[in-house]
């Protein structure tokens, strides 16, 4: 009896697997195929969008050149116009000094010539009263 009952059971669990039929196959695999299929679509927009971005960033990276460019360019344009404007300033401080010593020679001039004819008006009297 016990063999009887092993054979039996063996025999059981060979039938109780079935074969797949085509039509259940192709359920579970259909299902399989449109959800790749969704997840193709949304690699490729995602690349799509990806390849826009790498774009971006290489003529974002062109700009920025061009902009650290121009910076320096306009330092090199500042420091030109500071050491010009420091020049100038040495000129006209110069020609400031200059112009004081000329006109403090001219006070002085002036004072000479005022007492030299205060001398002449003085000798003039002189000269009217003898």
């Amino acid at each position: 009896m016990r063999k009887v009952s092993v054979i039996m059971t063996g025999l059981f669990a060979l039938f109780s697997f079935g074969c797949a039929t085509e039509s259940f196959v192709k359920e579970q695999v259909g299902s399989l195929n449109d959800r790749i299929g969704k997840l193709e679509s949304r690699i490729a927009g995602i690349e799509a969008k990806l390849g826009e971005l790498e774009k971006k960033a290489d003529v974002g990276a062109a700009d920025l050149q061009t902009v650290k460019k121009d910076v320096a360019d306009a330092k090199a344009l500042a420091q030109q116009a500071m050491t010009a404007a420091q020049d100038a300033s040495g000129k006209a401080d110069a020609a400031a000094a200059k112009a004081e010593a000329a006109a403090a020679r001219a006070e002085a001039a002036a004072s000479k010539a005022e007492m030299g004819a205060n001398k002449a008006t003085k000798a003039f009297e002189l000269g009217q009263k003898k």
